[in-house]
């Protein structure tokens, strides 16, 4: 039976209003709604306009119920500036997100969830102090964000929408909790944002964080507190009058942007209002409010290429992936765009990752 959640699921993905896809499918719009709204079968005329508009492989339509992602559970940074299309585009990304994340866990043995449930925590930054000592990383600057968070049982995927209103957002299902991250951004602001996520899981699992700015205050305030503790940054601040010279040498210690560094260092009292001010506005000038021009490499999945690697070894590839999924290869690479870093040759031994038999 044709499946019309998943002709909605495919319009979304591809941004299109039922009109827009209408006209693109040279189809009238009542059948588009019709169709959506299961009132009918199209025939296999109609199929194959779909098939050829969405670009979505015919057997997409006919596979069993697509997952359902409660919008009131998921936590999006930036949610205000965000459109309804590109909310929906966000959200259908997660439904095929979760639909791989199935596909690899049948086949893979992952790490477990291992997250503080600090929700009766008032004070974020006590909070960010507590996953720390919990995870026994101490006051010492995080490496690598992206390894950590996946050794602690938590499931990334990237998104592939090349806009900034879409920074990241996650959610937990089935007692796992998924961050999907924007990684068009600059490696320090998908390093800040992955944080603030991680925030939003710890901090918000039994609300709604999108409903509250001070929701997003507290996640803002974890992520810095949990990046950049503050014992660590006093014992690296030198003594002499800060600089935005000295703000953007400080910052390479803990991988964050400038912006976030001149932002903990203000939080700390190190810096006063009117310093904080001025910094950002020459930081501003010098092109650290929508870029990094002293960045740092993009952090890469541990989980990613360790599965990719052992897939590869067993001949599948990722048309291999796709085709078992019923999905375009364009929607199964932006899942894990930029995660598995420079994709080379391995050697059997490289994978690492134990298969499930």
């Amino acid at each position: 039976m044709f499946n019309p959640r998943r002709l909605s699921l495919a319009r979304m993905r591809r941004r299109l209003t039922g009109k827009a896809l209408a006209e693109k499918a040279s189809l009238a719009v009542d059948t588009i709604l019709r169709l959506e709204k299961g009132d009918n079968q199209p025939d296999d005329d109609t199929v194959s306009k779909l098939v050829r508009a969405l670009n979505f492989p015919k057997e997409f339509f006919f596979d069993a119920e697509p997952e359902e992602i409660d919008t009131g559970a998921v936590s999006f940074r930036s949610f205000t500036k965000m459109s309804a299309r590109e909310r929906d585009a966000a959200i259908a990304a997660g439904a095929l997100g979760l639909q791989l994340s199935y596909w690899v866990e049948h086949r893979f043995s992952l790490p477990n969830p291992n997250l503080l449930d600090l929700s009766y925590e008032t004070d974020p930054v006590t909070a960010a102090a507590s996953l720390r000592q919990f995870w026994g990383i101490g006051e010492r600057p995080i490496r690598s964000m992206l390894p950590l968070l996946e050794t602690n049982g938590i499931r990334l995927f990237s998104l592939s929408e090349n806009t900034a209103s879409v920074n990241a957002f996650s959610f937990w299902r089935d007692d796992k909790p998924y961050v999907f991250l924007n990684n068009f951004k600059t490696a320090e602001s998908s390093i800040f944002d992955t944080a603030h996520e991680l925030a939003h899981l710890v901090l918000h699992k039994h609300g709604d964080p999108k409903e509250t700015r001070s929701a997003e205050r507290e996640a803002n305030l974890f992520a810095s507190a949990f990046l950049m503790p503050a014992k660590d940054v006093r014992a690296n601040t030198p003594r002499r009058r800060i600089t935005v010279d000295t703000v953007i040498e400080m910052k390479s210690r803990w991988r964050v942007s400038a912006m976030a560094m001149a932002y903990r260092l203000n939080n700390l009292g190190l810096l006063s209002e009117w310093q904080y001010k001025s910094i950002c506005i020459e930081l501003g000038k010098r092109g650290y409010r929508t870029g990094e021009p002293r960045g740092i490499e993009r952090e890469t999945s541990v989980i990613w290429k360790k599965v990719l690697t052992q897939l590869w070894v067993e001949k599948t590839t990722k048309n291999d992936i796709a085709a078992d999924l019923h999905l375009p290869l364009d929607e199964l690479e932006g899942l894990i765009w930029n995660l598995a870093g420079v994709e080379t040759r391995p050697t059997p031994h490289d994978a690492g990752l134990r298969a499930i038999k």
